[in-house]
């Protein structure tokens, strides 16, 4: 019943733009952090962005100045606007939610299926 979804991924040509978001199901996103993480082919899933229950935003080196997390508690739902988008940047994203922000995937209770992203020419 506890249950994160995520939409808007698709393909991008380098410099485009696209509007990740996380909708929950099943709870109320107010009180919970919220994680974006993504994960390439041979790579380890690496954190992108977190939003705490009180909306303090982080990000990784690589995506901060083009990427902006935000969270719209009214409509339980969590976005991550990705712009100047990079062939780097592709990967399936997704979203997870925890009672405190973390870096880390494993400390991440509850998980969505996950949006592909690719960048290409």
């Amino acid at each position: 019943q506890l249950q994160l979804v995520e939409s808007g991924g698709g393909w991008v040509q380098p410099g485009g733009s696209l509007r990740l978001s996380c909708t929950a199901s099943g709870f109320r996103l107010d009180n919970v952090a919220i994680g974006w993480f993504r994960q390439a082919p041979g790579k380890e899933r690496e954190g992108v962005s977190l939003i705490s229950s009180s909306g303090v935003t982080w990000y990784t080196d690589s995506v901060k100045g083009r990427f902006t997390i935000s969270r719209d508690n009214a409509k339980n739902t969590v976005a991550l606007e990705m712009n100047s988008l990079k062939p780097e940047d592709t990967a399936v994203y997704y979203c997870a939610g925890n009672v405190r922000p973390s870096w880390h995937a494993r400390d991440y209770d509850y998980w969505g299926q996950g949006t592909q992203v690719t960048v290409s020419s």
